[in-house]
């Protein structure tokens, strides 16, 4: 059993040419259920600032317009994940595992990335790697 799991936010643009990731967070979960808490957490943080309630009392009256029908609705696919709790369970089942699990959902401009990952995965396979690393 995977014990401890390393997870990310990451969001992937375009600057200058080149693919630039901007750290939204990581969190080092002590157990599996906190693994997936943060990561719904985070899904559900990106969301709501793509996809705010155009009545919030922060934003003047029209400052927020919706988007053409061709553009891919991030915020309702993360909502969604959040929600799915087979999904929810399949990602408890990969990390349980020991296995890398990333969640990916891109639009326009951005793609949003959710990882996680077996603490204990990660350092059986740097032991592994350090175990028959040429000499010399």
């Amino acid at each position: 059993m995977h014990d401890e799991f390393l997870c990310h936010v990451t969001a992937y643009g375009t600057c200058g040419g080149r693919r630039i990731g901007v750290p939204l967070g990581t969190y080092r979960a002590p157990t599996l259920a906190l693994a997936l808490w943060w990561l719904r957490d985070r899904a559900s943080w990106i969301a709501e600032r793509l996809d705010p309630r155009p009545d919030a009392e922060h934003f003047p009256p029209s400052a927020l317009v919706p988007v053409a029908e061709t553009v891919p609705d991030v915020p309702a696919v993360l909502r969604a994940w959040c929600g799915d709790s087979g999904r929810q369970e399949l990602v408890a089942e990969q990390l349980a595992a020991g296995r890398l699990v990333r969640i990916a959902i891109s639009d326009e401009t951005t793609e949003y990335e959710l990882l996680a990952e077996s603490i204990d995965a990660l350092r059986m396979q740097r032991t592994g790697q350090s175990l028959f690393a040429p000499v010399g």
